[in-house]
């Protein structure tokens, strides 16, 4: 049984004295699960330091201000929900917290609260641009859309800039064990970098790496490592996920990606989610990049299913926008027109909504358990 402390009584209850406690800065501050998405959570163990660091570093590369006022919708056990919160206080701003996720009741509170930064990730953008009537919602006081957890489909960070045409769209990359942000794509280079998730942010050195761990030549595919003040001290309980991940001070972060010659990171895919048909490698990322383009596809996840021809299948699961229809044929024809011939779905079905966990990212390990999982070598 859970319950709720009245803020207000409980500062009543205090004595006013401030605790005798020495903390230091790599002392832990709580714990943290990961997403789960492709497998079992893992608890990741952050500092003082992890979330302070972190906080700072995005502070001094984003636009802030003490009147600033945050509305957090994700829940705070979601490490950028939290570090948001935290940027916020930092500031001396305010944060106003939605108990769940309504797009009507969002767009609400934002004219409401006179909200000035907004973050989401693409799933629940994508959610508040199907609210009926969305025009007669006062977006003016946003100054500062924020996305993350997920990558952004170009058509819908169009589609964002078209609602709240004056807002700044930043779009943030990372992962919890980094406390979390690793990567920003500031308003300034959106235009002429769309298909980037940006640069390191201040004290955040990157390698893009093969499976042997050497660098790779700019514009190839390879894991992106990390190492900062904002790297978790260990996983809870399970040294041997923590072996597996801080090698020699870099975290692996099971992210491929390539860089381009000015530095920009472009996420390619999660290492466990590429696919390999026919010997040659799928990203899912960038077919379901080409399902989004489609006028009556909500919203779409590619997987690997078992294939006796190709080893490995791509598998699309689809969700359709309300009121629309399109056949799978149809849909595999429109992939086929916009992806080389490897790459396009060999399958499709239609859900009516994804599996998600409460952060809001794809369970790609439900889809597989439904529709069978290739076996990996």
């Amino acid at each position: 049984m859970s319950y709720a402390i009245n803020y207000n009584e409980f500062l009543i209850s205090g004595n006013g004295e401030e605790p005798c406690i020495s903390v230091n800065d790599n002392d832990p501050a709580h714990i943290m699960y990961t997403s789960g998405t492709t497998g079992r959570p893992k608890g990741a163990i952050l500092s003082h330091k992890n979330q302070l660091s972190n906080a700072l570093s995005v502070l001094i590369e984003r636009d802030s201000s003490p009147d600033e006022i945050f509305l957090c919708i994700p829940p705070l056990f979601h490490e950028a929900a939290l570090a948001l919160t935290l940027e916020t206080v930092m500031m001396g701003g305010s944060t106003i917290i939605q108990r769940q996720f309504d797009p009507a009741a969002i767009s609400e509170t934002i004219g409401k609260e006179k909200i000035t930064t907004l973050f989401m990730v693409p799933a629940m953008w994508n959610a508040l641009l199907q609210v009926p009537n969305l025009g007669k919602f006062n977006f003016s006081s946003l100054k500062l859309a924020i996305t993350g957890a997920a990558i952004l489909p170009q058509s819908l960070r169009k589609a964002i800039s078209g609602i709240i045409p004056n807002v700044k769209l930043y779009d943030m990359f990372g992962q919890t064990e980094m406390s979390p942000v690793t990567t920003l794509l500031k308003p300034k280079d959106a235009l002429r970098k769309t298909a980037s998730v940006g640069k390191p942010i201040i004290g955040v050195e990157i390698r893009v790496v093969d499976y042997h761990g050497q660098d790779v030549p700019v514009g190839q595919v390879g894991e992106i490592i990390y190492r900062s003040a904002g790297m978790l001290l260990e996983y809870y309980k399970n040294s041997e996920a923590t072996e597996q991940a801080i090698v020699d001070g870099w975290f692996h972060s099971g992210d491929l990606v390539r860089l381009d010659s000015e530095g920009f990171v472009y996420v390619v895919d999660r290492k466990k989610d590429m696919v390999i048909s026919g010997g040659e490698n799928v990203y899912p990322a960038e077919v379901e990049a080409v399902l989004y383009n489609h006028e009556k596809v909500l919203e779409a996840a590619v997987i690997g299913i078992p294939s006796g021809k190709w080893g490995e299948g791509v598998h699309a699961v689809v969700v359709l926008k309300n009121g629309q229809y399109i056949s799978a044929v149809e849909l595999l024809e429109y992939c086929a027109a916009h992806l080389a011939g490897y790459k396009k779905p060999r399958s499709i079905d239609f859900a009516e909504a994804l599996p998600r966990n409460a952060a809001g990212k794809v369970l790609k390990t439900k889809l597989r358990e439904k529709f069978g999982s290739a076996m990996k070598y």
